[in-house]
């Protein structure tokens, strides 16, 4: 019985393949294809293609965010009490895959009809895109990272091929999406042809991903009871490093947010091209990301993912006061673009290992394991603050007096100056608060003593 329970804890920490790795990976990839799509494109294809109003699509988003966060809460439940023969988290990704790929297109169908009717389409697909099908995919895919290893590092080296292969689905979102756009006709038909593409390709990668990634994870503990919805979030309240983690997750979020549904409208009113423009930078400051976040295992190993995170914070809160100097610049603004891929890519590359983190130190302080719970709430966050992001970032368009009409080439001189204050203003916010999260964050030092201990309860079947 003891040699059994050496081989499923030696399994549980072994090194996982590369083939395993990429795989996994790839799962963010096909996810960002449509998650790149809505947190950057998809408002200027409502604005400027269908021609509904900026105020109107931020009351949407934000609505309907809050029930995206409900959902998250729900799948995060459903998916604890999921048993199949293919695990708890993984057989969504196979269950989803289709129903992800058909809603991706219908985003961009919205029919020429009365406004109102337009309206009630776009709330209609929008939630049953991010509220039902990228929750129940996305966030067990999230947990499974969890339940696939306890290895911390090996965690670590899972978020670093996830955040090195993710941004190439935004890549295919947005980099090239508007110059496909302007190939296919430069109309609404052309944006549902080149999205019927992307998601091909990612109903392809998402099979990829539940064919090799295994859940080997198995805790065996004497005694099994069912846990109160009142245990279950008291615990979570409990563990200060989710909280700490939740706010990085959501500011990596909202800075993307940010400079995702503003840089188009940049580019097109202040820099005076909407197509190459874009499409170079987008390009130039994710591949930089992606090649930052490749050479991360090496500060890991040095600095620990909290010092390599603050180090690289710290330079993009300078990139942006660097950026300050000459906005109106291309080639300025390009040069800021691969600052903050350097210094962005340390966090970006272990912020899951964070997570995964935090569940062990959620066992060892509340003797409960919430893999899926965890990821669930802090899914919840994370989209929240997409949704108050978006939201507030049309409003402001709105406030200040944008135009929304098919065709419109030039905006009002306020309209303008908002787009620039947004871009000056929203990224400086975000990287002070995720360098005081940082200076705070104490949990990597903690994490071998937390692991000895949890070890040696569960050697006496106790969580």
């Amino acid at each position: 019985m003891e040699k059994h329970t050496n081989e499923v804890e030696d399994n549980q920490m072994r090194a996982l393949s590369w083939k395993t790795r990429v795989s996994y990976g790839l799962g963010d990839t096909a996810c960002n294809v449509v998650y790149g799509m809505i947190g950057s494109l998809l408002t200027i294809f409502y604005t400027d293609y269908v021609g509904i109003s900026a105020a109107a699509i931020g009351v949407i988003m934000l609505i309907s965010r809050i029930f995206d966060g409900c959902s998250d809460v729900i799948m995060g439940f459903v998916v604890n009490k999921t048993h199949s023969k293919y695990g708890q988290s993984r057989p969504w990704i196979l269950w989803m895959a289709i129903p992800y790929a058909v809603s991706a297109v219908l985003l961009f169908t919205v029919p020429h009809t009365a406004t109102n009717i337009q309206l009630i389409y776009i709330f209609v697909t929008y939630n049953f895109t991010a509220t039902v099908c990228y929750t129940a995919l996305n966030l067990p895919y999230g947990s499974l990272s969890a339940m696939m290893t306890r290895s911390s590092r090996e965690r670590d080296m899972l978020s670093i091929v996830r955040m090195a292969l993710s941004p190439i689905g935004r890549i295919m979102a947005v980099t090239f999406t508007t110059p496909l756009v302007k190939l296919f006709g430069d109309d609404q038909a052309a944006w549902v042809k080149t999205m019927a593409i992307w998601a091909v390709l990612a109903l392809l990668m998402l099979i990829t991903c539940f064919k090799n990634c295994e859940e080997k994870v198995k805790i065996k503990v004497v005694k099994k009871e069912k846990i109160p919805v009142g245990k279950t979030f008291s615990a979570l309240l409990k563990n200060q490093y989710f909280w700490a983690v939740l706010i990085l997750w959501m500011m990596q979020n909202v800075i993307t947010s940010i400079t995702g549904t503003i840089l188009p409208y940049y580019c097109k009113y202040i820099l005076g091209n909407d197509t190459w423009m874009y499409s170079v930078l987008y390009m130039v400051e994710t591949v930089t990301l992606i090649a930052a976040t490749l050479c991360s295992p090496l500060l890991l190993k040095r600095l620990g993912k909290r010092n390599m995170s603050l180090i690289g914070c710290v330079g993009c809160l300078i990139g942006q006061f660097v950026f300050m100097v000459k906005p109106e610049s291309f080639y300025w603004l390009l040069g800021c673009c691969i600052i903050r891929g350097i210094c962005f890519a340390p966090l970006n590359s272990v912020i899951f290992g964070m997570l995964g983190d935090v569940v062990e130190f959620g066992q060892w302080k509340t003797h409960l394991r919430q893999e899926s719970f965890i990821f669930a709430i802090g899914s919840v966050g994370t989209k929240l603050g997409n949704g108050i992001t978006a939201a507030v970032l049309t409003q402001l368009l709105a406030f200040s007096g944008y135009v929304s009409k098919a065709g419109v080439t030039t905006q009002p001189q306020s309209v303008v100056n908002m787009i620039m204050n947004i871009y000056k203003v929203g990224p400086l916010i975000v990287w002070v608060t995720v360098v005081i999260i940082l200076l705070l964050y104490r949990l990597d030092k903690k994490y071998p003593m937390i692991m000895k201990e949890l070890e040696e309860r569960e050697a006496r079947g106790e969580l």
